[in-house]
């Protein structure tokens, strides 16, 4: 039996975990298994990024991507680059495009700033760190990745307690930038403030949204379109990490993610 009752509402296999920054509070399934993390690769990016913020290789405001778009702009998906391929389709700072685009060209900027690949520089500062040693990421900075459901939990730790960056960045990295944007939530259409930090989607106060009423608007996160989510609770200090075996679906797990965090706020905040 699994630990949340909405873990056997899936017709197929999944994997949670679910801790504290001190604690394993629950294991649910495969959670060794790899499996594509799709766009919850952008969290592990943006982590690559900060880091080369941290250690002055990268300004959050020097100029980056599109004219007069800078770092910041392409971490918080307000670069005014598409979704995919493409030039700019509207200024920096208009509206919040959620752009796999812009987050290649972020990695291509952190590369030449460093002077190596991103995927390896992205293994030396955080993959080897935090000893994720099952992902793999090789390929687009947005959606490359593929690891196990630990690694996804390992991710979130560091996202709630750094230990690679400075707190005060970290902070920074978990709140709003450009606020008061709107813009398309992927599988969950059009908000009136599309509230993004520095790599990381905010649930402010969306609706729809992956996770439910009742969380936190202070909740940061990401979900792939592999199936898969991880997010952190900053107060409650909280994270969770979800893999499957089917991509995400609206129908699906648009429905049954809130239910399974509901149940886990519920247990554990």
């Amino acid at each position: 039996m699994s630990t949340y009752s909405t873990l056997d509402a899936f017709d197929f296999p999944v994997a949670l975990a679910v801790s504290t920054r001190h604690k394993i509070l629950s294991l649910d399934g495969d959670t060794e298994a790899v499996r594509d993390w799709k766009s919850v690769t952008k969290p592990l990016t943006a982590l690559a990024t900060l880091i080369a913020i941290d250690r002055g290789y990268v300004g959050l405001d020097s100029p980056a991507g599109p004219e007069g778009a800078t770092v910041r702009h392409l971490l918080a998906h307000a670069s005014g680059l598409p979704v995919e391929d493409g030039g700019p389709v509207q200024r920096p700072g208009q509206r919040r495009v959620y752009s796999n685009v812009g987050f290649e060209t972020l990695a291509g900027h952190v590369s030449a700033a460093v002077g190596t690949d991103f995927p390896v520089w992205t293994r030396d500062v955080v993959l080897e760190p935090l000893e994720m040693s099952s992902v793999e990421f090789q390929g687009s900075a947005a959606h490359a990745a593929s690891g196990s459901t630990l690694d996804v939990l390992a991710l979130g730790l560091e996202m709630l307690t750094p230990t690679l960056i400075d707190p005060e960045l970290a902070r920074i990295a978990r709140s709003v930038h450009f606020e008061g944007l709107s813009g398309v939530l992927p599988g969950f259409g059009n908000q009136a403030r599309n509230d993004w930090g520095l790599g990381y989607e905010i649930r402010g106060e969306k609706s729809p949204h992956w996770t439910p009423a009742e969380a936190n608007p202070a909740t940061f996160g990401h979900f792939g379109q592999s199936g898969s989510f991880v997010w952190v609770d900053p107060d409650a200090h909280l994270v969770a990490a979800f893999l499957g075996e089917k991509p995400f679906s609206a129908d699906l797990h648009g429905q049954l993610w809130p239910r399974l965090t509901s149940e886990i706020l519920a247990a554990h905040r």
